[in-house]
């Protein structure tokens, strides 16, 4: 009986090991509702104030200003560079405003 218990401590273990050293990607898949809100605020004012916005997208930054906002999907964005830019909402790590 010690024996099982222990094989089973030690799962455990290995378990809550491997939970703790995964990505963060792969513990939140998904943007929470409010911080989607909190975006789609700036967003507005970007269109509104033709305002450009600093996207940071998996560590990079785009600027732009927002065109419009695709659902709670995407959001399209123009620069000098580009005139066409779709962002996933949820690829977005933050949004910055002057």
């Amino acid at each position: 009986m010690k024996s099982v218990r222990f094989c089973g401590s030690i799962v455990l273990a290995i378990v809550i090991f491997g939970a703790a050293i995964m990505p963060s990607e792969a513990q939140s898949p998904s943007t929470p509702a409010s911080v989607v809100q909190a975006y789609k605020e700036l967003f507005e004012m970007s269109q509104k104030e033709k305002k450009g916005l600093m996207f940071v997208v998996k560590g990079q930054q785009i600027g732009g200003g927002v065109v419009r906002v695709i659902g709670n999907d995407a959001v399209e964005v123009r620069n000098q560079q580009y005139g066409r830019i779709i962002i996933r909402i949820d690829s977005i790590d933050a949004v910055m405003a002057n």
